[in-house]
């Protein structure tokens, strides 16, 4: 298998030289050039084509966004961005320009060992990539129709019906695409298990929530399932679904040690299942690895539906692909069309 090829886009030394150790100590990766600035690393990226692109943000004469935006249209790459934790609105806007992925770079009271595991996995990731991911972003499948929106549900109104979303790699676009399409009506409860490290997820919802006609928020603890607002799951921690009396709420939990993601979908799906039963819609979108495999089992088991998103516009098909592979899932649809499918999933459950 030939080595994966990386250029490293950073304006610090230090930062070039760290990540190029952490790469160099894999076998299956090979750094072929390093660049300091935007312009220098466009030249080095139309020249050296590699297969990967690390990018930091912050540059000087290019900075990562203008790289990101010309490299896109021109040799659309996958990037993979590298960013400290307060550059967390930074993070998203180069997902929105077709950045695959990101890694937090890490804090003083993190472990080393685990965030070179965390660089070496999401490197290693590219040989999973779709034709679409290393193609960049293309526009909506056409025929999907125009989603009506209206003033936002009363807050507090309680929800029926449950969706419960999950996501990996390439899952902050997919998710932003199918929120944006939902009515602020909506006559469900929204919760969404987001693979991204802990202090990115307030982020992430906040963003949402101003593109969306929903309510968006990350998740507290105790929260009511509320018709027309969409929970996301905090970083480092797992959300569960609970009945507490007559109410139906989420649980913002710490990771128990079976859970090999975080956090967990399985986890999200399989509550959510033994507490809204029939009345639950379960999707899982574009991802590396298996989670949700199990959860849409038990979703199923317990008369739920289950969507997967299509092999042709997921980033990655592993996540879905296994959901697939168990059986249990009731459709299998494109991204620009899970919104108006899930509507009338939604519709059938809540009749």
């Amino acid at each position: 298998m030939n080595p994966i090829r990386v250029l490293i886009v950073d304006d610090s030394a230090t930062n070039r030289r760290t990540i190029q150790e952490i790469l160099q100590s894999a076998p299956e990766v090979e750094v072929v050039g390093k660049a300091s600035d935007g312009e220098e690393a466009l030249r080095s990226a139309l020249t050296l084509k590699p297969d990967l692109v690390t990018l930091d943000l912050q540059m000087p004469r290019m900075d990562g966004f203008t790289f990101l935006r010309i490299l896109m249209s021109r040799l659309p790459l996958p990037v993979i961005v590298v960013s400290t934790y307060s550059g967390k609105e930074n993070v998203f806007k180069a997902l929105e320009l077709g950045a695959l992925d990101f890694i937090a770079k890490p804090g003083k009271d993190d472990d080393p060992v685990a965030h070179r595991e965390e660089i070496l996995a999401k490197v290693g990731m590219v040989r999973h990539l779709s034709a679409r991911a290393i193609r960049g972003h293309e526009p909506p499948i056409t025929g999907s129709v125009t989603l009506p929106t209206t003033t936002r549900t009363q807050p507090g109104t309680p929800a029926k019906t449950l969706v419960a979303i999950g996501a990996s790699t390439g899952g902050p676009a997919a998710i932003g695409e199918l929120v944006e399409k939902l009515p602020a009506d909506l006559d469900a409860a929204v919760v969404v298990a987001q693979h991204m490290p802990e202090k990115f997820t307030r982020t992430f919802a906040e963003r949402l929530d101003r593109r969306s006609a929903c309510a968006v928020r990350e998740a507290t603890d105790g929260e009511l399932l509320a018709k027309g607002v969409v929970l996301v799951a905090p970083g480092r921690r797992c959300l569960e679904v609970a009945q507490d009396g007559e109410a139906r709420r989420v649980r913002v939990v710490a990771p128990a040690p079976g859970d090999r993601y975080v956090p967990s979908v399985d986890r999200l799906f399989t509550t959510a299942a033994g507490v809204f039963g029939p009345d639950l819609v379960a999707v899982v979108l574009t991802g590396m690895g298996d989670d949700g495999k199990d959860g849409v089992q038990e979703v199923a088991a317990r008369g739920g539906r289950v969507m997967a998103e299509a092999p042709e516009t997921a980033v990655i098909f592993g996540m879905p692909g296994a959901a697939v592979r168990t059986g249990c899932v009731h459709k299998v649809v494109p991204l620009g069309r899970i919104a108006e499918t899930l509507l009338k999933m939604v519709k059938e459950q809540s009749s």
